[in-house]
């Protein structure tokens, strides 16, 4: 595992962060000792489920109000 000094990391903390793999951790220490772990989140697969948006988003089916604000793009 990594080790990086708390002067180094707060110096380069966003250089760190953008570097950092998934999983990978890297440890901060001050006067040899470990004070923090720095650790990118695994990213975890999304997987689609039909119905997961179920009551999220409601449809209209007579919306032409609406819609008249948009007339000059549908045309």
């Amino acid at each position: 595992m990594p080790t990086i000094t708390l002067q180094d990391a707060q110096a380069r903390l966003p250089e760190l962060v953008a570097t950092l793999v998934p999983g990978e951790e890297v440890c901060i220490v001050r006067d040899g000792q470990i004070v923090a772990t720095l650790m990118a989140p695994k990213i975890e697969p999304w997987t689609c489920q039909p119905g997961t948006a179920k009551g999220i988003l409601t449809i209209l089916d007579e919306d032409d109000d609406h819609l008249a604000d948009f007339q000059e793009y549908l045309e």
